[in-house]
C-alpha cells in the first residue's frame, strides 16, 4: 500500500450509490476513487494502484464480469462484486472467475466495511516479510507446502495462483486433516457471504481447487467428497 489508508476503487454506474459509498468508506478510514465504468478504470488504473476494487456487475459498455476477469489477468488486486442480481448462478459465476467476495444489493454498509476489511487482512498476510514468518503455520502435503503465514501455496518452489477464497478455503481443509466438513460448516467457518439453502459456490471452489492442486481432478487425491456429508480433506504424505 502506498497509503496509510487503503485506497479503494468504486466501479459503479449510479452516481448516488457512488457518491454514498465514497463518503460512507471515507468515515470508516478508507481513501476512496469511483468511476462509472470499465474505460474510465481503465485509464485510471494506468496511473494509479488501489488496494482493492469495489466492482459493480451491470455497467454500461464492459460489464463487472469481464473486468473482474481483466484484472485478475493484468494485476493481482483483490476485487469485491456488488450486484442486484442475488440469485446463486451470479454469486457463482462471480466467483469462479476470481472474485474475491461478492455481495447483493442492497446491502448493510458495514457489512461491505467487514468484507473489505476482511479481504484486506487476507491480503496483508499474503504480503508479510519472510522474517515474519512461523513454522507452526507451515503445512506440507504432497509435493505442496501451504503457508498460513501469507497465505501462498507453493509447489515444488513454484507459487501455485490462488485467489483469496480459494486459499481460505484450503486452509479451512487443511486446519482440519481427515475430517469431514460439510457445506453449512465450510460456510459457516468462511464466513465471506450470505448463506441460502441452495448455496453451492462452496462446490465451486473445491472445483476450482481440485483443477489447480489435483493431478487427476475427477480423481482427487486431497480433497474428497464423502457422499451425503462433505469433504474431507486427506494429506497423504509429503514429497
Amino acid at each position: 500500500m502506498t497509503n496509510e489508508k487503503p485506497l479503494i476503487l468504486i466501479v459503479d454506474d449510479d452516481l448516488a450509490l457512488r457518491e454514498l459509498l465514497q463518503r460512507y468508506l471515507g468515515e470508516q478510514g478508507f481513501d476512496t476513487m469511483a468511476v462509472a465504468d470499465g474505460a474510465a478504470m481503465k485509464k485510471w488504473l494506468a496511473d494509479h494502484q488501489p488496494d482493492l476494487v469495489v466492482m459493480d456487475l451491470m455497467l454500461p459498455g464492459e460489464d463487472g464480469l469481464s473486468l473482474t476477469r481483466h484484472l485478475q489477468a493484468t494485476t493481482s488486486l483483490p476485487v469485491l462484486i456488488l450486484s442486484a442480481k442475488g440469485e446463486d448462478i451470479d454469486r457463482i459465476v462471480g466467483l469462479e472467475i476470481g472474485a474475491d467476495d461478492y455481495l447483493a444489493k442492497p446491502f448493510n454498509p458495514r457489512e461491505l466495511v467487514a468484507r473489505i476489511r476482511a479481504i484486506l487482512r487476507r491480503k496483508a498476510a499474503q504480503d508479510a516479510p519472510e522474517e515474519q514468518l512461523e513454522d507452526s503455520n507451515i503445512h506440507r502435503f504432497g509435493p505442496y507446502v501451504l503457508n498460513l503465514n501469507n497465505f501462498t501455496l507453493h509447489r515444488k518452489g513454484e507459487e501455485v495462483a490462488l485467489t483469496s477464497g480459494e486459499i481460505n478455503l484450503l486452509a479451512l481443509l487443511v486446519q482440519h486433516p481427515n475430517h469431514v466438513l460439510t457445506r453449512d460448516q465450510l460456510i459457516d467457518l468462511l464466513k465471506g457471504y450470505d448463506r441460502s439453502p441452495f448455496d453451492r459456490s462452496i462446490d465451486v471452489r473445491i472445483t476450482r481447487l481440485r483443477h489447480k492442486i489435483e493431478a487427476d481432478p475427477k480423481h482427487p487425491r486431497y480433497i474428497r467428497t464423502i457422499w451425503g456429508k462433505g469433504y474431507l480433506f486427506s494429506p497423504g504424505d509429503s514429497a
